[in-house]
């Protein structure tokens, strides 16, 4: 038996308005957890497959557990192409204070 290993990346953009949409968001991601996803950035997640079996297995459980609402993608690539991502990062800003700012002495 030969192996061909094979990443599934799977990309979500759910909506998050209401109490039902946020829990199916969450449920979803921790059903991707759960199944050994792990995350690449916010809303693209990752996981090695050993081989096609495998991989139709896992796309099948997705297609079983997808939310109502919203959009999820995923896209099969090998290794080897897998290996050849190329990661470019810059300034990553954001309003949350992680710092001592936060803390307040009463």
């Amino acid at each position: 038996m030969s192996y061909r290993f094979m990443r599934i990346i799977v990309f979500f953009d759910l909506p998050t308005l209401t109490d039902k949409d946020k829990r199916e968001y969450r449920n979803f991601r921790k059903l991707l957890i759960k199944n050994g996803f792990i995350m690449m950035q916010e809303s693209v997640y990752t996981r090695m497959v050993l081989n096609q079996t495998v991989e139709k297995s896992v796309l099948e459980m997705l297609k079983k557990n997808k939310p109502a609402d919203g959009l999820v993608q995923a896209l099969v690539v090998t290794e080897k192409q897998f290996s050849n991502t190329v990661t470019i990062s810059g300034h990553y800003s954001s309003d949350i204070i992680d710092t001592d700012e936060r803390l307040v002495v009463l």
